[in-house]
């Protein structure tokens, strides 16, 4: 495998890239850009001296070597955010952008909630909450529906409103928080953004601090309540800060909503743009366990994502300084040529399928089993009622270079 060398109009691309300041274009279609970018140059020297990585392999590489390429962002985030922001305590304490031993301490208690046998148990709770939206769609006038906030969003809220116990009526803000919080993720974000960002970490924080209360009074089954898991701390009797116990209630409401739903949402776009691909889990529902990583592979919910060098080193042949900012673009890796073949053609039954959009090594997702059975559910459940469905207008895109969604999806379902 492999790629061609490319054109003169790729080797444009990769010398006006600056994430910081993306064409319009971009946001619509990135793959030509990152595929340019892999050809060319694939560990970039960007503009404000940080690097960028679209090739599997370098990524891969990254993500196992957890001594050399650090996940903690104090250094890159105090001058983003300033320092002493809400933002900026958020983003530095969560669980994602840390290394051990919070890392360790966090995943360890969030884990410990989330086995196998409790996202199995978690099923039941699912197909019911995806059969009542299927009612609610069935109901809307004329068969017209918007798939995200009607359906694709609604998903993730519930289920980890569940895992944390959040009472069902309190939970209206929490998509608009988490909307708020990732958006100042962004390579460039505007003052809006941080400043929505900065207040919704704020209100977020005052409201979990009053659920955490109430939590400590009436402790939930440690079992299955991730809340009352985390507040508890571990065996040995090591708990969370406070801060970093409302902060990483904050991570895990973000982490487990917004990329699960672009992960259901961006499949029910990809099954109308390969209509022969539809026809084909259509008949055969079976696959609907490869074709979600297939759409994890094809559309990564999560585009981008970052690692400081604690030392000099050498990436893909290239040396970087100690102290070098890199961006691993997950959605380039994951149409790399050298690792799956055909790379920008949907292959529902693709296998095998190292695709990394729920990035790799001691910080590969820690929900991941809980995202692929909310995305097998829903997609089931959904092709099995309308199986016909349709685009129905021109979808809009949330314009996010880290994040890969839609805002709105309006569909007609037969």
């Amino acid at each position: 495998m492999g790629e061609a060398a490319g054109t003169a109009d790729e080797a444009a691309l990769v010398r006006d890239f600056d994430p910081r300041a993306l064409p319009p274009a971009f946001y619509e279609d990135p793959y030509p850009t990152f595929r340019a970018l892999r050809r060319h140059a694939p560990v970039h020297r960007l503009p404000d001296g940080g690097w960028f990585l679209t090739r599997h392999a370098d990524l891969f590489a990254i993500y196992r070597d957890t001594a050399t390429f650090s996940s903690d962002k104090k250094v890159e985030f105090t001058p983003k955010f300033g320092g002493g922001t809400p933002l900026l305590e958020h983003h530095t304490t969560s669980l994602i952008f840390n290394d051990p031993p919070l890392h360790t301490r966090v995943r360890r208690l969030i884990t410990g909630a989330l086995t196998p046998r409790a996202v199995a148990a978690m099923e039941e709770g699912v197909v019911a909450l995806v059969g009542g939206l299927l009612d609610r769609l069935e109901a809307a006038p004329g068969g017209r529906v918007d798939l995200i906030e009607a359906f694709a969003a609604a998903i993730p809220v519930e289920v980890i409103g569940n895992l944390l116990d959040v009472p069902r009526d309190e939970r209206g803000p929490l998509r608009d928080w988490s909307l708020a919080i990732l958006g100042a993720l962004e390579p460039a974000p505007t003052a809006e953004q941080l400043a929505r960002g900065n207040a919704a970490v704020t209100e977020f924080c005052g409201y979990l601090a009053s659920l955490v209360a109430e939590r400590r009074r009436r402790p939930g089954d440690p079992e299955r309540d991730v809340l009352t898991r985390l507040i508890r701390g571990e065996a040995d009797g090591e708990r969370l800060t406070e801060p970093e116990l409302l902060q990483n209630c904050i991570f895990i409401l973000n982490a487990g909503h917004e990329t699960t739903t672009n992960l259901i949402g961006a499949a029910l776009w990809l099954l109308c743009l390969w209509p022969g691909e539809r026809a084909r889990l259509l008949a055969d529902p079976e696959l609907l366990k490869t074709a979600v990583e297939e759409f994890l592979r094809y559309e990564s919910s999560v585009q981008l994502g970052n690692r400081r060098a604690t030392r000099a080193c050498s990436v893909g042949g290239v040396d970087l300084p100690e102290g070098a900012l890199i961006t691993l673009c997950i959605a380039g890796a994951n149409r790399d040529p050298e690792v799956f073949a055909d790379p920008d053609r949907m292959d529902l039954g693709r296998r095998p399928n190292p695709h990394l959009g729920f990035a790799g090594g001691p910080h590969v997702c820690v929900g991941l089993a809980v995202a692929r059975l909310e995305a097998r559910v829903a997609l089931s459940m959904f092709l099995e009622r309308f199986p016909r469905y349709a685009l129905d207008g021109e979808p809009e895109r949330d314009l996010r270079a880290r994040f890969r969604g839609f805002r709105r999806l309006p569909a007609r379902l037969d």
